[in-house]
């Protein structure tokens, strides 16, 4: 079955240049020129992926996104002029699949698409059945409810906090590097700033670290970060 692909670009250039890639490729395409007609067609479904640009005309593309995910699960890369990493931080906080900075290699951007479908296809197929509970000293995570409680008492953690947090304590006392996290949590071979990791780190401290008076995510210096099983001054 032919995967239908939505473009979602106000410059008509670049829509037309995605189009024709991805019908050699042998995707079915729909292109929109603004937000709201782009969350509309999303919305109506029968698509296999989005690409969607931040800076569009009416609603900006992390608006479509924050709607979009209210009620769908449609695999979303975000594509942008701007080389921010809070505006990475926010597009993936707010559940794009991928990410990719103008200008970028149509290769880069066919094999990233390959990898989302792939993903998406395998998590729909694992969905079912797959909580599980994670425990490291006090710090409770419970993957079914999607839910992180210390002694008890819910800590309320982004869905890529939780991702980050989850694979920091399914690999306890193992030191995990920044690339292998970007891999695991991001899902690809991540090109481009590794900081991206360092600022998710900094936001679970906030919420961790600071609120329950316990040194979880520790630093090892030129190599990456790890949750020990001890306590830690």
């Amino acid at each position: 079955m032919t995967k239908r692909i939505l473009i979602v670009e106000d410059e008509d250039k670049i829509a037309r240049f995605l189009e024709l890639e991805l019908v050699h490729e042998g995707y079915e395409v729909v292109k929109k020129y603004d937000g709201r007609s782009g969350l509309e067609a999303a919305l109506s479904g029968g698509f296999s992926l989005m690409i969607l640009d931040i800076m569009l005309p009416g609603i900006n593309g992390l608006e479509v996104l924050r709607r979009l995910r209210k009620t769908s699960e449609l695999p979303v890369i975000m594509l942008t002029a701007r080389d921010q990493v809070m505006d990475k931080v926010n597009g993936l906080d707010m559940g794009a699949d991928d990410y990719m900075t103008k200008p970028f290699a149509v290769e880069e951007l066919l094999a990233r698409i390959r990898l989302v479908l792939r993903k998406h296809a395998q998590g729909t197929e694992s969905s079912v059945g797959s909580g599980h509970i994670h425990q490291v000293r006090n710090l409770v995570m419970d993957e079914a409810a999607h839910t992180v409680r210390y002694q008890g008492k819910e800590i309320q953690l982004t869905n890529k906090e939780f991702q980050l947090l989850r694979e920091l304590m399914i690999n306890c006392n193992v030191v995990l590097s920044r690339e292998t996290i970007l891999n695991n949590v991001w899902g690809y071979d991540y090109v481009g700033e590794t900081n991206v990791v360092d600022v998710y780190v900094r936001f679970l401290r906030q919420k961790i670290d600071d609120a329950v008076g316990e040194k979880f995510i520790l630093t090892v210096r030129g190599v990456g970060y790890v949750i020990k099983d001890e306590y830690h001054e």
